[in-house]
């Protein structure tokens, strides 16, 4: 049977011509099968005499099976037609993977010609490795054994370069197929070629194949209760085999002994394979040409050269005496401007061929060049920077406002524990706010106008100062935190008894019983007036600045030895400001265009600091100590990095009226600035650590504060210490709050 189902694969297609079969002998083939049933039979014997041999391969049981279907394989048969639509899936499948030639192989099987004139040894495969995938032998210099059981070598591979020859010079190209089997390409005929059109063209590859033929029912619709073999499973089913126990040994032992290497493939990678590049792949199809470069255009006439130009562009007497008195390379222009009635009083022009041969000598010897032009995007030059909304927290709605003065109010202060706010009006009085509900707690009458308030840093006192006319006051708040109020009225008992005047610019004083039941407990007075008061970090000393005073401009005053001085003999120039270190015992003294930074224990200049603008109105410093912000009457802020340089490292132009305050946050990296248009912009200012990093700048929010009254508009602006809350105050008389 093995034998006919060779001889039926491996032929060659032919039809059965019906008149010759008949003298056909068919004996050889009938007694092979014959044999095989008694191999069969034998075989099932052995079985039954020894069924408990354990080096008994599981393949033997695959071969019972095989022989017990004997029976269904000479009924199937291998006549004209396929035998089901699943092989012809096969066929189409095959055909889809580029293996033709084994396609070719199962579609054609006929019967056996039995009067087939020639011999068909030469058409059989000597590759007998069966239907295996051919990529198992890719590892090996061999693709299979002959029916000798020697070795078939793998025939020489030519490169891309090859192939892409033999596709150019042989004619028949275009229908040879390679079979992996042989290691060849397979010439294929015309029978085969229409064979595979009638696949490509889903057709059935017999024309003589009746797709609509009668069914015949091979098997009952009966379905049977009873299997028809209940034939126990054998022992060795159950065993492990030792056959294969010794195969794993044996390559168990190779990888010890390193004869194995898991992992490890022979096969050479794909990056071993050798590249070829098309080296006219990029080559340019333009025809190089020397690169000419056009001459430049002459520049075109203007409505001065006009015969009849308009009466401004006539030279007067005077012009035109003018322009010829001067010299020719220094002329504007190399024509007087001239004006005719019509066109046919123009005479010749004089410089026509001096002008032509400058010309010449331009285009001939003047050398060009090509200026290549940066497309640049203007978007890109401009800095990114993050979006106000991931910078939260910070002040952009009005929470309260807090009503109850008649006129502007130019001052204003936050206590350290933040609960109170102290504002000073040109209205004279002085008004202590609750802050979270906006209710007036106190209220101060004074002789002048409010110029400046500010609450004394220290947490463990009450001590607010106010600054009037050319006077200091220190008042205790009555009506707000009585332990507080003893400790200070404690810190100040001894005041007047401790007091000294070495300057004698200075006196100090206590107010009359009236006064001190109002609070007020210490009087200041200074022989010019006061615009502006800043204290030191600790709160034992404060500095006032008179700008009038020629000599003593700028004066310390110690609260715990009642006593001023006068650190500097001269200003150098009008004062406007002065603050503190926050950290070093610095101070920083602002005039009109500069700031200098003093040392206070060395007693000399550490730097000075250039504005670049014409008047500055105000300064704060960071809580740091390394970084300044300016505002100036000219509508700039400048931002000074002290460890930078002793320029602007930013300069923001927002406002469209003078900079009035400028303002840090003490925790947050926030800083604002008020100005006369009535507009108050935060800005989120962060200082990094790291010294090599820029501090970055983004203004996030502008608040329409305060509405402007005879061209003053947000005076004073300030945060609260602990949360991201901004106070302003203006000319129309209010206090506003923004969280």
């Amino acid at each position: 049977m093995n034998r006919k189902r060779s001889l039926e694969t491996l032929a060659k297609p032919a039809l059965l011509e019906s008149d010759d079969a008949e003298d056909y002998d068919f004996t050889e083939i009938n007694d092979e099968e014959s044999d095989g049933s008694d191999v069969a039979d034998g075989t099932t014997a052995g079985e039954d005499e020894d069924d408990n041999d354990e080096d008994e391969d599981d393949s033997f049981d695959d071969e019972d099976d095989s022989f017990d279907n004997e029976d269904d394989d000479q009924d199937d048969g291998f006549g004209d037609e396929l035998d089901s639509d699943k092989e012809y899936q096969e066929i189409e499948k095959e055909m889809n993977s580029k293996n033709l030639f084994r396609a070719l192989r199962r579609a054609d099987k006929t019967e056996i010609d039995p009067f087939y004139d020639s011999d068909s040894s030469d058409e059989e495969t000597h590759n007998t490795v069966g239907n295996i995938p051919m990529e198992w032998y890719d590892d090996f210099p061999h693709i299979g054994y002959d029916i000798n059981g020697k070795k078939i070598m793998r025939p020489a591979q030519g490169d891309e370069l090859d192939a892409f020859l033999s596709a150019m010079d042989d004619k028949d190209f275009w229908r040879s197929v390679h079979d992996k089997m042989e290691g060849k390409d397979v010439k294929l005929t015309s029978e085969e070629l229409g064979l595979l059109k009638k696949i490509h063209n889903h057709e059935f590859p017999d024309s003589q194949f009746d797709p609509y033929a009668p069914t015949i029912e091979w098997f009952t619709s009966k379905v049977e209760v009873m299997p028809l073999s209940a034939a126990p499973e054998p022992k060795r089913r159950f065993i492990p085999s030792k056959i294969e126990a010794s195969k794993i040994m044996k390559i168990a032992r190779a990888i010890k002994a390193g004869l194995i290497v898991p992992g490890k493939s022979n096969k050479p990678k794909a990056s071993d394979k050798p590249k070829f590049y098309d080296i006219w792949e990029s080559a340019p199809n333009e025809i190089h040409r020397p690169n000419h470069i056009a001459a430049s255009k002459m520049t075109l006439p203007e409505h001065m050269e006009s015969y009849n130009p308009p009466a401004e562009y006539l030279y007067s007497p005077e012009e035109e005496k003018k322009w010829k008195e001067t010299d020719a390379e220094d002329r504007q222009k190399n024509f007087i401007p001239q004006k005719f009635n019509s066109m046919r009083r123009i005479p010749a022009y004089e410089r026509f061929i001096q002008e032509r041969f400058s010309r010449c000598l331009d285009l001939y010897l003047c050398p060009r060049t090509i200026k290549n032009k940066l497309n640049i995007d203007p978007e890109s030059l401009i800095p990114k920077l993050p979006k106000p909304q991931d910078l939260q927290p910070f002040p952009s709605k009005l929470s309260i406002e807090y009503k109850g003065h008649s006129a502007r109010v130019r001052s204003l202060s936050v206590d350290p524990s933040g609960q109170w706010l102290a504002t000073g009006s040109d209205d004279k009085t002085v008004c202590i706010w609750e802050i979270s509900s906006g209710r007036c707690v106190e209220k101060f009458v004074l002789k002048h106008s409010i110029m400046n308030v500010s609450w004394n840093p220290n947490k463990n006192a009450s001590l607010l100062a106010v600054v009037f006319d050319n006077q200091v006051m220190l008042i205790v708040p009555t009506k707000i935190n009585h332990n507080l109020q003893e400790a200070t009225l404690e810190l100040l008992s001894d005041i007047l008894s401790q007091a000294g005047n070495p300057t004698g610019s200075c006196e100090w004083s206590r107010p009359n019983e009236e006064e001190q039941l109002l609070g007020f407990r210490v009087r200041i007075a200074l022989a010019k007036g006061i615009t502006s008061l800043s204290w030191h970090r600790k709160g034992d000393y404060f500095a006032t600045v008179s700008p009038d005073a020629a000599t003593s401009a700028v004066q310390i005053h110690q609260i715990s030895a009642g006593r001023s001085q006068t650190p500097f003999r001269k200003s150098k120039g009008l004062v406007q400001q002065v603050l503190f270190h926050p950290l070093k015992p610095i101070i920083f003294v602002a005039t009109q265009r500069y700031v200098r930074v003093y040392n206070l224990v060395k007693q000399e200049l550490v730097k000075k600091l250039m504005s670049g603008s014409q008047w500055i109105s105000s300064m704060d410093i960071h809580p740091g100590g390394d970084n300044l912000i300016v505002g100036t009457y000219d509508k700039r802020l400048h931002w000074f990095d002290m460890d930078l340089s002793a320029r602007p490292y930013k300069t923001l132009r927002f406002h469209k009226e003078a900079v009035r305050q400028v303002a840090y946050h003490k925790r947050y990296p926030l800083f604002a600035s008020s100005s006369d248009d009535g507009t108050v912009i935060v800005f989120h200012g962060m200082v990094y650590n790291d010294l090599m990093q820029n501090p970055l700048i983004v203004p996030v929010k502008s608040l329409k504060a305060h509405q402007p009254v005879s061209h003053l508009g947000a005076l004073q602006c300030q945060f609260h210490p602990t949360q991201p809350w901004l106070f302003t105050s203006g000319a129309d008389g209010n206090v506003k709050l923004f969280c």
